[in-house]
């Protein structure tokens, strides 16, 4: 019974080590399974679609006219645009309350986060350059010269341990690519773009997309900046992929649709384009696809957003959000605990210190069971001489012996 009490403990401890160890329960800024949708461009500012009950529940009051959002690892904390103020604030997910601000030039429009170090790049089209903000303070880290304003941004995953190369910051300007380390800051190459590069998408692989203000895409591989036309003719607006099956999502506004295109794979043959295409009906302006490939979200023209079932390929809703939204991010439900950015730091720690100290707790307990086992298993019964148990039989002279045997 005592036996099984201890495991109870330790299966309990165990547990709860799990829970509170950094990164143990990832939230990621494009969802997962998501809970909410984040509407930028709405009538009040930013609009949350509870997704399970298909409405909006709550609104965030934000002036400037806010375009991106983007979202924390841990879904506290949405960091977003004002280009019409010329500032990017950091809110709290949950209460909607305002963390903290910087003041950005150029109208910063585009943001986007890199996931190994946290921090967040933002620009726009009123200026060059674009600046590293660290989203704990609110404060500007360091600025990435450009050869014009900034029209797009994407971050590419090509962090690796074994190489010791960092993610790579692409940025749209007024007629090339141009591509930064984002931990030496130094440029790795300006790529030429006929058509004037906009927005940009870069799922997991080799591959960025690039829509073209002249009304094409193109496919850049990211090793070799090798460029090649997916489609043109259209007016596009802002991608987002299926990271399941790698297929890009493009708004095609002059049609009021969106067309998918297949992943195009460097030293494979070109797919044929676009792979499928969905009617909406109104001209969508950006679309944003969950990342485990079921939903969809799209926003529309006139102060609506579609949800979008993606493996039947047909919209199950349409929500009223007013106003004219520009950009919708998915995922999870604000943590019931959480801390201010400033915070963050010290929460984090002892958060790390209560894990660690459970582990180690998991790792010495049952030592000190098989080793109190052991020894129980093996001690040898005390024996206690006294007078009494000393008998005449046990201690013999050899004359006594030999007396008893003559008798």
């Amino acid at each position: 019974m005592h036996r099984k009490r201890i495991l109870s403990i330790v299966a309990v401890l165990a547990l709860t080590a799990l829970l509170l160890l950094p990164g143990s329960l990832p939230a990621f800024a494009d969802g997962g399974a998501p809970n909410l949708a984040y509407v930028a461009g709405t009538a009040r500012g930013i609009s949350v679609i509870d997704v399970a009950q298909q409405r909006v529940t709550k609104t965030i009051n934000m002036p400037g006219n806010p375009h991106t959002i983007l979202l924390s690892k841990d879904a506290s904390l949405l960091y977003v645009t004002q280009p019409e103020v010329d500032r990017i604030s950091v809110i709290g997910a949950k209460e909607g309350k305002t963390i903290c601000t910087t003041d950005i030039p150029g109208q910063p429009s585009h943001l986007v986060i890199d996931p190994s170090t946290g921090l967040i790049y933002t620009g726009g089209k009123g200026a060059s350059g674009v600046r590293e903000v660290d989203p704990k303070t609110c404060t500007v880290q360091r600025t990435f010269e450009t050869n014009g304003p900034v029209y797009g941004m994407a971050i590419a995953r090509t962090s690796s341990s074994l190489t010791h190369s960092a993610n790579q910051l692409w940025i749209s300007t007024d007629r090339e690519l141009e591509i930064f380390d984002t931990s030496k800051g130094s440029q790795l190459g300006p790529v030429p773009i006929a058509g004037n590069p906009q927005y940009i998408s870069i799922p997991p692989g080799s591959t960025a997309y690039v829509t073209t203000r002249a009304g094409s895409i193109v496919a850049v591989d990211i090793s070799t900046h090798k460029v090649v036309q997916v489609i043109a003719g259209g007016k596009y607006g802002s991608m987002d992929y299926d990271e399941t099956t790698g297929e890009i999502y493009v708004p095609e506004q002059e049609k009021n649709r969106l067309l998918v295109l297949a992943p195009v794979i460097p030293g494979f043959e070109m797919p044929r384009e676009p792979n499928r295409v969905i009617n909406i009906g109104v001209q969508p302006q950006s679309v944003a696809i969950t990342s485990d490939g079921l939903l969809g979200f799209v926003a529309l023209e006139g102060g609506n957003v579609a949800m979008l079932d993606v493996p039947g390929r047909t919209i199950t809703n349409t929500i009223f959000v007013g106003g004219q939204p520009n950009f919708i991010i998915t995922g999870l439900y604000p943590p019931l605990v959480g801390a201010p950015a400033q915070q963050e730091p010290i929460w984090g720690t002892l958060v790390s210190i209560t894990s660690y100290v459970l582990i180690a707790a998991l790792i010495i307990v049952p030592v000190l069971l098989f080793l109190r086992r052991r020894r129980m298993h093996y001690r040898l019964p005390d024996i206690e001489f006294t007078p009494s148990t000393v008998t005449k039989h046990q201690y013999t002279t050899p004359s006594e012996t030999n007396a008893s045997a003559e008798e």
